[in-house]
């Protein structure tokens, strides 16, 4: 019994010892809860699938016990500017892994920002994971191993920066290599892999010989036809007595009285006097009654005033003015009881069943107008009724303060809604011309200096060509010089396509320049 005892405190002993030992042993610090990249490296492109693992909790739990409370994944690390791209949550299949889809459009240091709860946990996770996207080799031209020969090395972020042997950038991404026959085919010619057409969204058009014809829009305004309007004025001195007439907008007939005015010139009551005095001493076919008569016509004297002056035997004091014309009133300076002089315009008429509408056409339109052309007329205050008309004239002046030309266009006015001052868009259709070779205005680009586009020569090949354009319209733009009829230009992601060709451009030099050494 005592041995048993014995044995006993002898392996309790040793226990405490073992256990004193350990305590005297530093510990392992526990990893802090949050979240890290499954795999830090990812492809660019679209429907790239990125992964978050839960670390620094055990037991790991299920995918659907951590719940996202915010999620958001940017390239904003480095101090670039912030462009955000969308995130599609996805099953995982694993536990304490979150998966999502997204589109990482550029290579470079993606960020993404994760808060999340766990089930059973208080605090909520929040973490910044790093993924960082990258081209990856087996987008290039695919070819037999060892049959590509590397002629240097261009920048990830596509800036402008060649190496001759490889290096890494400030984010420590490798260049990517650029392969000789990536920079065969005539000069700014570029070879693109078919992942990069795909997601970059190169589509191509064939050219086509087609009509090249648009319609030509200039502003306008309705005003009066020159040609049916007039004035009444005197041409003595004198009072106006009364107004038949008495405002302005009052639509009038011809032979219409208008206004009485009392005569204040002698040299006028001297011809009435005249008359008078050939009526008494001869006969009214005598010479000297001819003459007065006509001075008194000559005057405005109508043959109803000149008869009064017969009956009456004497000169008249005041004379009636008629509407020369149809009309409409425009203007009436004359009031009663106002004096005018020889000369004054008392009353403006114009004939408004016919208008004009002058169209301001620019300076690089006017070459497609000719008289006797269609014009749709579109008022702004009748928006749903628009009249057809054809140019009567083209004016021989140009505005020099706006560029542009008036082009006149006459129009029937009979229910009278045309009125002078109105506002309007006019609507020249050009003649169809003979078919031309035509590509899509989206094919060109144009830096000012140049016109260029890409046409594509197969296996992802594209040719820049330089452009001579002609006329452009409803889309379409008259190729010169450049381009031939069915080949094939690039309308969609061009600018990409531009990009790589001046990155040749550069290596081209580049390799000069070292060969030059």
């Amino acid at each position: 019994m005592n041995l048993f005892y014995a044995s006993l405190r002898s392996v309790t002993l040793m226990a405490a010892s073992l256990i004193a030992a350990l305590a005297g042993l530093p510990a392992y610090a526990q990893t802090a809860p949050g979240f890290e990249a499954v795999a830090a490296e990812v492809s660019i492109g679209k429907d790239v699938r990125v992964e978050l693992k839960l670390v620094g909790i055990t037991p790991v739990p299920a995918a659907a016990d951590i719940i996202v409370e915010a999620s958001r994944i940017d390239m904003g690390p480095d101090g670039m500017a912030t462009m955000a791209a969308p995130l599609k949550p996805v099953a995982s299949g694993k536990p304490g892994v979150l998966a999502y889809q997204t589109d990482l459009v550029m290579a470079g240091r993606w960020a993404f920002t994760i808060a999340a709860k766990v089930k059973g946990h208080d605090k909520p996770i929040q973490s910044n994971v790093i993924f960082t996207a990258v081209e990856r080799k087996s987008e290039t031209v695919p070819t037999a191993p060892g049959a590509r020969k590397i002629v240097g090395y261009r920048n990830p972020m596509g800036l402008p920066d060649i190496s001759t042997v490889p290096k890494k950038d400030s984010m420590g991404m490798d260049y990517i290599p650029i392969y000789e026959d990536e920079t065969g085919g005539p000069k700014g010619s570029v070879r693109i892999s078919p992942e990069k057409i795909q997601r970059a969204g190169v589509r191509t058009q064939a050219a086509r010989m087609k009509s090249v014809s648009r319609t030509v829009r200039a502003s306008a305004s309705v005003v009066a036809d020159e040609t049916r309007i007039g004035v009444v004025t005197a041409k003595f001195n004198g009072f106006v007595e009364e107004l038949y007439v008495p405002a302005v907008g009052e639509r009038v007939a011809k032979g219409q009285k208008l206004m009485r005015v009392w005569i204040e010139s002698s040299e006028i009551l001297q011809k009435q006097a005249d008359l008078t005095a050939a009526l008494t001493g001869g006969s009214r076919a005598s010479a000297t009654y001819e003459g007065a008569e006509r001075n008194l016509r000559f005057f405005g004297f109508t043959a109803e005033a000149i008869d009064e002056i017969k009956r009456a035997g004497r000169p008249l004091r005041s004379l009636t003015f008629d509407v020369p014309r149809d009309g409409t009133v425009l203007e009436k300076p004359a009031v009663v009881g106002m004096r005018f002089s020889s000369g004054d315009t008392l009353f403006r008429t114009a004939d408004l069943s016919t208008v004009w509408v002058l169209a301001q056409v620019s300076e690089s339109d006017i070459a497609l107008i000719r008289e006797g052309q269609s014009a749709t007329v579109t008022l702004k205050a009748f928006p749903n009724d628009p009249r057809t008309g054809k140019v009567a004239l083209i004016y021989p002046e140009l505005n020099l303060g706006t560029r542009t030309v008036p082009v006149r266009i006459a129009l029937p006015n009979p229910d009278g809604l045309l009125r002078t001052g109105l506002y309007a868009d006019v609507a020249f259709e050009a003649e169809d011309a003979a078919p031309v070779v035509t590509i899509p205005d989206s094919a060109v680009i144009d830096s000012g200096s140049r016109r260029v586009a890409f046409v594509a020569k197969g296996e992802g090949l594209f040719e820049p060509r330089d452009l001579e354009l002609g006329n452009r319209g409803r889309g379409l733009v008259e190729v010169r010089k450049g381009i031939e009829d069915g080949e094939e230009v690039v309308v969609r992601g061009n600018f990409l396509i531009d990009a790589e060709s001046n990155l040749k451009a550069a290596l081209a030099g580049f390799t000069a320049a070292e060969s030059a050494k």
